[in-house]
Formats: structure tokens, C-alpha cells, sequence
């Protein structure tokens, strides 16, 4: 039950770091948000949006893999 409560503290403090100073979350999303674009420039949407998945699957496995 613990690992919860922790999980609910760090949310809610990422939250609080978004609404407090969104520059912050505009500089560290910046770097996936320009990789997409490159992508879609280059190739189209579908594979934009497929490499978001996936890099989207990649965090959530790697999460769970690190506790």
C-alpha cells in the first residue's frame, strides 16, 4: 500500500511543477515533440503517430521494469 501513496505524492508534484511553471514542461517535452515533426516532415503521419506509441510503450515497460 505504500508504493501507492508514493506514486500518488510524485504525481501530484509533477503536477504542481506543470501548472506552477509550464516553461519547464515546454523545454523537457521540446525534444520529442521536434523528433516527431522530423519524422512526419520526412515520412508521414502514420509513422509519426506509430513512433509515438511506441516510445509511449517504451516508457510505460521501462517504469514497470525499474521498480
Amino acid at each position: 500500500m505504500a508504493g501507492k501513496d508514493i506514486d500518488r505524492v510524485r504525481a501530484r508534484s509533477a503536477w504542481e511543477t506543470v501548472k506552477e511553471s509550464p516553461v519547464i514542461t515546454a523545454i523537457a517535452v521540446a525534444p520529442v515533440v521536434l523528433v516527431l515533426g522530423v519524422v512526419w516532415a520526412l515520412t508521414n503521419g502514420f509513422v509519426a503517430f506509430v513512433l509515438l506509441v511506441l516510445l509511449g510503450v517504451g516508457i510505460v515497460v521501462g517504469g514497470r521494469l525499474l521498480k
